[in-house]
């Protein structure tokens, strides 16, 4: 904290806030190369910085170790596991401090992600079966992941969404950076990974841009994020559109400059072919920004109500779309203005935050906490 990039982070990040503003104490676990400025506390956040093996399969594992390890021996009443990778030691503190409750955040599946070989893939697959059944309660972050684990582990899973907070942006100062304008481009934001599916998005464009340029017209294509230990995925996409200096990279974006990239994006594009509940969509649409998304399950949960969708892994179908899509600029701010009030109805992180620490409750219904906290729950 505070979060560079990747779902999870935000997702915890935002949680972890929102839990201290309903009275509770909490600690949050990171990584010491991850932090460009260290802090022993954000925003009443509690850090506690331990290390890891830094590499493509060890780095997170590892770091789960030490940290479970510490917290089984420090006065924790909860001890919360944000995905199913981290969920293989989940029977640790279990061993060593029966009295802790385990809470498990399933966020997706992460073995169906291109990046991991085959022994990845099962330790992964472990790690499902490990937060179904060593956890005192597993929570869900999309009706379809609740689904599956009700199918696939016989378990029954709280379903609480990942979620935005009402966000406001007015200035385009910082796009001058990247040679953009308001409504002049269109965007998306994610780490680089194989199963982000940016290869397709590249491609559309070019196909888009080669067959009917009068559609494109000045959009541009604005790629936001970097390398997830994927530095030969994101080589590939920049060989792409070495071609084409109209698509451009930015490189991890956060604060005030990431919110200015969504903010005045025409269209938000998201083609991935693997989801939990992916926040970049909740987050642009909580900035009215329309969304084009593959229509996997996990994104036509949020599409479906208020956005649109194309045929995952179809570069035809994207290309399709974008052209029906992008000369419509009404329409196109209406399906935005109506996305924004859904996400914020039905994904706000205050609710969210509270469902979280009722579960908490439910768990450890002998604690005490601030009469405020106990108001607002």
């Amino acid at each position: 904290m505070p979060a560079l990039y990747g779902g999870i982070e935000r997702h915890v990040e935002e949680l972890s806030r929102g839990l201290v503003d309903l009275g509770q104490e909490v600690f949050v676990y990171c990584r010491p190369w991850y932090a460009k400025d260290r802090k022993s506390e954000v925003d009443g956040v509690k850090l506690v910085y331990l290390p890891s093996l830094k590499s493509k399969h060890l780095d997170a594992i590892t770091h789960t170790f030490f940290s479970i390890i510490h917290a089984s021996f420090s006065n924790f009443d909860i001890i919360h596991i944000h995905g199913v990778g981290p969920a293989l030691m989940a029977w640790l503190p279990k061993l060593i401090n029966p009295k802790q409750k385990v809470v498990i955040t399933f966020h997706c599946i992460d073995r169906k992600h291109q990046k991991w070989g085959f022994i990845a893939r099962t330790m992964l697959r472990l790690g499902e079966w490990c937060a179904c059944r060593f956890s005192d309660r597993t929570i869900t972050v999309s009706r379809t992941l609740h689904q599956y684990c009700s199918e696939a582990y016989d378990s029954m899973t709280q379903y609480i969404p990942n979620g935005i907070s009402a966000v406001e942006c007015n200035s385009a100062e910082r796009l001058k950076e990247f040679g953009l304008e308001a409504k002049g481009y269109i965007v998306m934001i994610s780490r680089l990974v194989r199963h982000k599916g940016v290869h397709y998005l590249i491609e559309a464009y070019r196909t888009l841009k080669e067959r009917s340029p009068e559609i494109i017209k000045d959009k541009k294509l604005v790629i936001v994020g970097d390398s997830a230990f994927t530095d030969d995925y994101v080589k590939e996409l920049r060989d792409l559109a070495k071609d084409n200096q109209d698509i451009i990279f930015t490189g991890y974006q956060s604060g005030e400059k990431l919110a200015q990239l969504f903010n005045h994006a025409y269209l938000f594009v998201h083609p991935s072919e693997s989801e939990g509940l992916p926040i970049a969509v909740l987050e642009a649409m909580s900035y009215g920004l329309p969304v084009l998304a593959s229509d996997i399950p996990e994104n036509m949960e949020v599409v479906s109500e208020a956005g649109l969708s194309f045929e995952n892994k179809s570069v035809g179908d994207l290309v399709n779309k974008l052209e029906k899509y992008l000369p419509e600029e009404m329409y196109l701010e209406k399906i935005g203005a109506r996305a924004k009030d859904f996400v914020i109805e039905n994904y706000n992180w205050k609710d969210i935050c509270q469902e979280v620490s009722g579960l908490y409750f439910d768990l450890k219904p002998e604690r005490k906490f601030s009469e405020e906290a106990l108001n607002i729950i």
